[in-house]
């Protein structure tokens, strides 16, 4: 085992998956290997999350486990969003961690493998600033993360929203935005690299440049990414904040033809009483007004958002509001969660009232409510053309995603037949189900 070889567990979102891969940059940089086998490894990492319950648990087994099986010569290095905000309480629960890093100073890797691996120390190495830093301080890492064809570029990190029930602003601190150029740099990289779709990810990405002094911020960014980079096939944007999408945005994507009809929007509610104790935008008026005009005005829009259902304080009447809304406006896609209760949040004072089974049925009704709607919009794709960036090929059948698709959230394309990795291709879709479509290679059509 050399001791310049390094094992990354990456756990959580996809922000957490660009800060990973950030990570391992630096460490590739300063000489180390990147190993699959944590036994041939002489620095563990992993990369934790700590946003919901579910969440803390998984860490604390990754770590638990990793722990356990360290043998001579390994150290242990807990990072990311469960460190930063239960640094110490990490290090008792599993005992073996050598070092903490929390999520604001990820960029300082390389020097808390070095100080960790000088020991022995009586206790764990400890790397917590309460600064966040991005933007000028990251050590020259792409903060981006590559999957085939696709990339995720963080064009921010933090989060300035008071939502109470997010631990978000606890664990990243407030919202600092990248300077646009080194995004579009990275944009540039990225294209010369081959990468066909950037994934635009921040917690908050309609609140980007507001730290800058941007007005219209995440729209000024899509004008000079596409000028910059008119050559990206698809530019995707996750995480917009209900209330901050503007006319302005909605134009850049009616009208940038690489930024893709596809709009991720956390709701979170649909009840103005429920949205007042979540400390959220509570004008439903404005979200009917919005995706109104959002859907004449861009064609063919696709819109995912996220729910939480067993809110404290969620009333039968305020939860079929959600339900009678949902199945108004049908959405695209709709994720769904069971409120976990967070201490040290805005709304730990609530407590967590809502019994277990009454949380797990009315989950279950409205997923069962937004499969058959998912359904009936697929149904409505069959005869159509969709352009797919193929992602893979198996027993006969090639596998991609439309412009409808985020990665590793949404749906799939089947293709019949084999088209080429990385490929974009027109894709004449014969089937439909609730989460995926089914397809053939259409005939591109001759350009006169």
């Amino acid at each position: 085992m050399s001791k310049n070889t390094f094992h990354l567990v990456s756990l959580g979102c996809a922000k957490n998956t660009v800060d990973s891969d950030s990570m391992a940059q630096l460490l590739l940089r300063d000489g180390y290997r990147s190993m699959d086998d944590p036994d041939k490894a002489a620095v563990l990492i992993v990369n934790t999350c700590g946003f919901i319950g579910p969440a803390k648990e998984e860490s604390y087994r990754v770590l638990g486990e990793l722990a356990q099986a360290k043998h001579k010569g390994q150290v242990l290095i807990a990072a990311g969003c469960l460190t930063q905000r239960y640094g110490v309480e990490v290090a008792q629960k599993v005992p073996g961690v050598d070092g903490i890093l929390g999520t604001r100073r990820w960029m300082d890797i390389v020097q808390v493998v070095k100080e960790v691996r000088t020991g022995p120390h009586p206790e764990p190495v400890y790397h917590l600033p309460e600064a966040a830093t991005v933007g000028s301080d990251e050590n020259d890492a792409l903060r981006v993360s590559v999957a085939g064809s696709s990339a995720y570029l963080k064009v921010a990190d933090g989060c300035r929203r008071p939502c109470a029930f997010c631990a978000i602003p606890l664990i990243k601190g407030t919202a600092v935005s990248r300077p646009v150029e080194a995004i579009i740099n990275e944009a540039r990289i990225l294209r010369d690299a081959g990468v066909r779709e950037l994934v635009l990810i921040a917690q908050d990405t309609t609140d980007y440049g507001h730290d800058l002094g941007l007005k219209d911020g995440l729209a000024v960014l899509l004008e000079q990414l596409t000028d910059s980079v008119p050559d990206m096939d698809w530019i995707r944007i996750m995480y917009s904040y209900p209330g901050y999408v503007t006319d302005r945005l909605i134009e850049v994507m009616a009208t940038r033809k690489q930024v893709l009809p596809y709009l991720d929007i956390p709701l979170q509610h649909a009840h103005p009483q429920t949205l007042q104790r979540m400390k959220r935008p509570a004008n439903i008026d404005w979200v009917h007004k919005t995706l109104a005009k959002m859907r004449a005005t861009i064609s063919d829009l696709s819109i995912r958002t996220t729910f939480i259902v067993g809110y404290p304080g969620e009333t039968d009447e305020e939860y079929q509001a959600l339900y009678d809304f949902v199945n108004e406006i049908r959405f695209d896609r709709v994720g769904a969660f069971q409120f976990s209760f967070e201490p040290g949040t805005t709304s730990a004072p609530l407590g967590d009232p809502v019994p277990a089974p009454v949380k797990q049925e009315r989950f279950e009704r409205l997923m069962e409510l937004q499969q058959n709607i998912s359904l009936q919009v697929n149904q409505s794709y069959v005869g159509k053309t969709l352009d797919v960036l193929v992602e893979g090929f198996d027993n006969g059948i090639s596998v991609g995603r439309s412009y409808r698709d985020a990665p590793e959230i949404d749906g799939m394309v089947l293709i019949e037949g084999k088209a080429k990795v990385g490929d974009i291709v027109p894709v004449k879709i014969s089937g439909a189900m609730a989460y995926d479509l089914t397809g053939v290679l259409a005939q591109p059509l001759i350009k006169l």
